[in-house]
């Protein structure tokens, strides 16, 4: 009796060894595991808050006296959760715009906080945000342009020791960061220390020598994702009225994104399928038509921000929605408003799925381990198609019928980007009818249909990939 168990458990063990079934292998290009974790913070703020406040400039000029720099109700933690309480998930603070203004003591110039009336010139605008962050639980992340229309030494070397000095006093004293954002704003008129004139670099690319940069970011924060014009690890989306275009891929070649006497914009705009790295659309846009407050500006509607999400986490990248404080340092009420009603608009839309209460079939599956079920929300498991199979159905049945206003369908991008063309059919008086079409899908795709619709049956057709199939998840609410 006990060999025959043994025999019997062998054979078991035989046959789930030879019935296992291996995972697809990784695209060419696939993200970092910081990077997979960025995209899943999916909505951050962005807060332009420093001596532009106080010009009503959007950018300064450089010759501003930090004495005008003197909120005066200023509230870190009061920031942060409103920041928190819209479900934003990190923070992005303009430690230094182009007027080059540092909203820390730094030690390295005199054009800074430690000179202004605020807290009697001992306060630290970035110290005290990157504080109230962390005992929030909301990620930090910091902004620091670049260019410097203050510094006197800008277009030499002196300026890049001095500005390389700065990212390390910066990650040194508030770091880890889960963001650092260095835009494209290279040159042009400015202050330059007294001079008065115009200056413009090289490429920046050869001028800031980014690689050196990255090296102390890497060295110092080595989970930060750098949004940079030269070797980002996240890239603008092209606007900033926070659309990420519908056919966007999550791959880009650093080369094209930002090359010398040709049009990049495309790149930007649409990414690369056979781009060399991993490189995901970036939506940033503001709440207000600028990015620093001006009383006579009014902020987006709440539909207006809705629609914004929808395009910018929906087309499978981030939301970096701008916040701009006042002369107090407080956000204004009728921003803060429309904020929280935006975030119940996305709560309510999103707060069922209803896809929970379907049954999912498939007849095209990788085998055990990567079937549908792994479709049902659950990160660590994905449907999968064999080797070759580049194509297949989804259907989602219901015991009774639903109302549908939004279909989710998001990849299981750590084995990289693959669709290239998706189809959604609905069942109507037992006839398929056709209710939405696109092309990329990435980390996340939200497709709005057109109206709501009543059915119990829906199909997602994956028309083409450029590999076997690997869906995280498809969801609809």
């Amino acid at each position: 009796m006990r060999h025959s168990i043994l025999l019997l458990l062998a054979f078991a063990l035989v046959c789930i060894t030879s019935c296992s079934v291996d995972a697809p292998q990784p695209m060419s290009v696939v993200p970092s595991q910081r990077q997979i974790e960025w995209h899943e913070i999916e909505q951050y703020a962005f807060v332009h808050f420093t001596i532009n406040t106080f010009t009503d400039r959007e950018w300064g000029y450089g010759d501003e006296l930090p004495e005008l720099f003197n909120p005066t109700d200023f509230d870190a933690d009061a920031l942060v959760e409103i920041v928190k309480t819209a479900n934003l998930k990190g923070l992005i603070l303009t430690a230094k715009h182009h007027d080059g203004f540092c909203l820390w003591p730094t030690k390295y110039t005199e054009h800074s906080i430690k000179n202004s009336p605020y807290k009697g010139g001992s306060g630290d605008i970035v110290g005290e945000v990157a504080e109230a962050c962390r005992r929030h639980g909301i990620k930090f992340g910091i902004y620091l342009s670049p260019w410097d229309r203050n510094h006197a030494g800008y277009g030499g070397d002196e300026y890049l020791d001095y500005y390389r000095n700065q990212v390390r006093e910066l990650l040194t004293n508030y770091g880890p960061l889960f963001e650092m954002w260095f835009d494209g704003a290279n040159g042009g008129d400015g202050y330059y220390g007294g001079a008065y004139e115009t200056r413009w670099v090289e490429s920046g690319y050869l001028y800031y020598d980014w690689p050196q940069v990255i090296d102390i970011i890497r060295e110092l924060s080595p989970d930060t994702i750098v949004w940079s014009s030269s070797q980002p690890e996240a890239r603008w989306c092209g606007n900033e009225k926070g659309i990420i275009d519908e056919y966007c891929w999550a791959m880009a070649t650093p080369e094209d994104m930002y090359p010398e006497g040709r049009d990049c914009m495309p790149v930007l705009i649409h990414g690369q399928e056979d781009g060399s790295c991993w490189a995901p659309a970036e939506a940033d846009v503001s709440i207000r038509p600028g990015w620093f407050y001006h009383d006579y500006e009014k902020p987006k509607t709440p539909e207006e921000l809705f629609q914004i999400y929808l395009t910018s986490v929906g087309h499978g990248g981030t939301l970096l929605l701008n916040l701009a404080p006042d002369r107090r340092g407080r956000i204004p009420e009728e921003d803060v408003a429309s904020l929280m009603a935006w975030r119940e608009m996305v709560d309510n839309a999103f707060k069922y799925d209803l896809a929970a209460k379907a049954t999912y079939t498939a007849y095209s599956s990788r085998g055990r381990g990567f079937g549908v079920e792994g479709m049902r929300g659950d990160d660590s498991d994905y449907w999968a198609t064999k080797d070759g199979v580049t194509t297949g159905d989804v259907y989602l049945r219901w015991d009774t019928a639903i109302s549908a206003r939004y279909i989710v369908i998001e990849e299981y991008i750590a084995l990289g980007q693959r669709v290239r063309e998706y189809a959604v059919d609905v069942k109507r008086d037992n006839t398929w009818q056709q209710v939405a079409y696109g092309s990329t899908i990435g980390y996340k795709r939200i497709i709005p249909l057109e109206e709501e619709i009543v059915t119990s049956e829906i199909r997602v057709r994956f028309i083409d990939s450029r590999g076997p199939l690997t869906i995280d998840r498809i969801a609809v609410y």
